[in-house]
């Protein structure tokens, strides 16, 4: 069972590829979104053994920095590379 953890945002990786499918507006609505009701479900992380680095959830990640978070809820999980 996947147990959900504390990540520092600025210590998540987003690998330059994921960077290319991000969609300011949809980071918008999500950061109201998460105003109104909180973050409903937690972004996917691996770990490579120095760094955490985002498998899911580029969104919202991206509007919790734009909201000022320093922590972001994550599901540490098993993922090949992409």
């Amino acid at each position: 069972m996947l147990r959900v953890q504390k990540v520092k945002v600025d210590e998540i990786y987003v690998p330059t590829a994921r960077k290319k499918t991000l969609h300011p507006e949809t980071v918008r609505h999500l950061a109201e979104d998460i105003l109104e009701n909180g973050m409903k479900t937690p972004i996917q992380v691996r770990h490579d053994g120095k760094r955490h680095i985002l498998v899911e959830g580029l969104h919202r990640l991206e509007a919790a920095k734009w909201l000022g978070e320093t922590e972001i809820e994550a599901y540490l999980v098993q993922a090949k590379r992409h």
